[in-house]
C-alpha cells in the first residue's frame, strides 16, 4: 500500500469513525498550501472551518507561541499569569466589550454563553427558577455537546443522543415574526450566528439581525452571537454584524483567535452580564492560558491592523464574482456567502458535494461537502490572488467534465 493508504487504513483501524475525511494525509503546511505524505501539494480552501484565517504555519503566530513555551503554558486559574490581563482587556476593547470569559474550544464558550444567559435571567431579569428559555435558529450548528444538539435540527448531530436538555425554542432562521412571536417573559437570550456555516453559509434577509437586535433590546432578552466561525476577519469585517451594522450582548468567539496553533474560545460581554458570576461557579482548567493568551494576543494583534479584514473584502469581491459567473451554465445553481466565505450549491446531476470535493482533492484543490451537494469554500485570509485563482480554474475545469 501507498504511505497515504497505510495511515488512513491505520486511522480506521484504530480511530472512532466519527468524522469522514477525504482520503489525503497531509504532513506539512504553509500559507494556503498543504503537502501529503506524498509530496503532492494541495490548495486550502477550508482554512480549518475559518480557524486558519491567518494560514498554515504564520511566522507571527508560531514565533509567539514558541516564545511562551520557553516561558510557562499553564498555571491553571488557581494562579494568574503575566499573559492573562492583557489578553482579556485587549480582547474585550476589540470587540468594544468590557469582560472576557475564556475557555477552550467553540462549544465550550457556546455553553458558557448558555449558562451565562440563564443565570442573568435568574439574577438580574427575575425569571423563575427553571423557567428560562434561549431561542435559537433552525438549521444552526454551535457545537456538538449534549445541552448543544438538543436544540440542534440536524438529524446526524441529534439522533440517539437523548435524553435532550430543555428549555430551547427553535425558530426558522431569518424570520423575525416567528422570533417575536416566541418571546415570552421567561425568554432569556436568543442565541443566532450572523451566518450558518455548517448550514451552507446561509446569510439571512437584509434588516434580519438589526431586527433581531431591536427586539432583543424591546423585551429585555440578551443578544448572543455566534461569530465562532463567521467572526475576526472571514467576511470582511472583524465582526460579520458589523456588515449591518449590529452590536450584540454577547460575542461567543473561539478558532480564528487561537490561529490554527491552539485552541481558543471566549465569550465577551458587559460587566452587567458576565458579572452574575462569582468565584468556583464556572471554569476551565486550561482556560486562558499562558500559551493560548500569548497566542491570542499576537492574533488580536493583527486583526487591529485592519489588513486581514480589508483582504477578505477585496478578495471576497474577486470570489464571489467569479462563483457567480458560473450559476448561469448549470453546474451551479446558487452561490451564497460574504467575504472569503461562499456556500456553492452544485447541480444534483453533476454529484453529491461529497463526490464533487473528491474530485477537486485530485485536482490537488481541498474544499468539504455539507448537505448534499453543498460545498464550503473558506481560504485561509492570507491567500494570493493568483492561487485563489488557480483554485477557481480547478473548480471550473471539474464541474465542466
Amino acid at each position: 500500500m501507498s504511505a497515504t493508504e497505510t495511515a488512513i487504513a491505520s486511522a480506521e483501524a484504530h480511530s472512532a469513525h466519527n468524522y469522514h475525511p477525504l482520503p489525503v494525509v497531509v504532513a506539512s503546511a504553509e500559507g494556503a498550501w498543504m503537502t501529503d505524505v506524498e509530496g503532492r501539494r494541495y490548495l486550502d480552501l477550508l482554512a480549518g472551518y475559518s480557524a486558519l484565517n491567518f494560514g498554515h504555519g504564520n511566522r507571527r503566530l508560531i514565533d509567539a507561541a514558541k516564545a511562551q513555551l520557553e516561558r510557562v503554558t499553564l498555571t491553571s486559574r488557581a494562579f494568574h499569569h503575566d499573559r492573562f490581563a492583557d489578553f482579556c482587556t485587549e480582547l474585550a476593547e476589540l470587540c468594544s466589550m468590557e469582560m472576557v470569559l475564556p475557555m477552550n474550544t467553540g462549544a465550550e464558550a457556546v455553553e458558557t454563553a448558555v449558562k451565562t444567559a440563564r443565570k442573568w435571567g435568574y439574577r438580574v431579569k427575575g425569571v423563575p427558577d427553571g423557567m428560562a428559555k434561549i431561542i435559537v435558529a433552525s438549521d444552526n450548528f454551535h457545537g456538538r455537546t449534549t445541552t448543544i444538539i438538543s436544540f440542534s435540527t440536524d438529524p446526524e448531530a441529534r439522533a440517539d443522543y437523548g435524553p435532550y436538555t430543555p428549555g430551547f425554542e427553535i425558530v426558522p432562521y431569518g424570520d423575525l415574526t416567528a422570533l417575536r412571536e416566541a418571546m415570552t417573559e421567561n425568554t432569556v437570550a436568543v442565541l443566532i450566528e450572523p451566518i450558518q456555516g455548517e448550514a451552507g453559509v446561509l446569510v439571512p434577509p437584509a434588516g434580519y439581525l438589526p431586527g433581531v437586535r431591536e427586539l432583543t433590546r424591546e423585551r429585555n432578552v440578551l443578544f448572543i452571537a455566534d461569530e465562532i466561525q463567521s467572526g475576526l476577519g472571514r467576511t470582511g469585517k472583524t465582526f460579520a454584524l458589523e456588515h449591518e451594522g449590529v452590536v450584540p450582548d454577547m460575542y461567543v468567539l473561539g478558532k480564528a483567535l487561537g490561529g490554527g496553533v491552539v485552541p481558543v474560545s471566549a465569550v465577551v460581554s458587559s460587566a452587567d452580564i458576565l458579572g452574575v458570576f462569582k468565584p468556583g461557579e464556572h471554569g476551565s482548567t486550561f482556560g486562558g492560558n499562558p500559551l493560548a493568551c500569548a497566542v491570542a494576543l499576537e492574533v488580536i494583534a493583527m486583526l487591529r491592523t485592519g489588513e486581514y479584514q480589508e483582504r477578505a473584502a477585496e478578495l471576497g469581491d474577486h470570489l464571489h464574482r467569479e462563483l457567480g459567473l458560473l450559476t448561469g451554465g448549470g453546474a451551479v445553481e446558487t452561490v451564497r456567502g460574504r467575504g472569503l466565505w461562499a456556500g456553492v450549491d452544485i447541480a444534483p446531476a453533476l454529484g453529491t458535494g461529497r463526490e464533487i470535493s473528491e474530485r477537486l482533492m485530485e485536482e490537488r484543490l481541498l474544499v468539504k461537502d455539507t448537505h448534499g451537494s453543498t460545498i464550503r469554500i473558506a481560504p485561509p485570509l492570507v491567500i494570493s490572488k493568483e492561487d485563489l485563482d488557480w483554485g477557481l480554474d480547478r473548480l471550473r475545469t471539474v464541474l465542466s467534465a
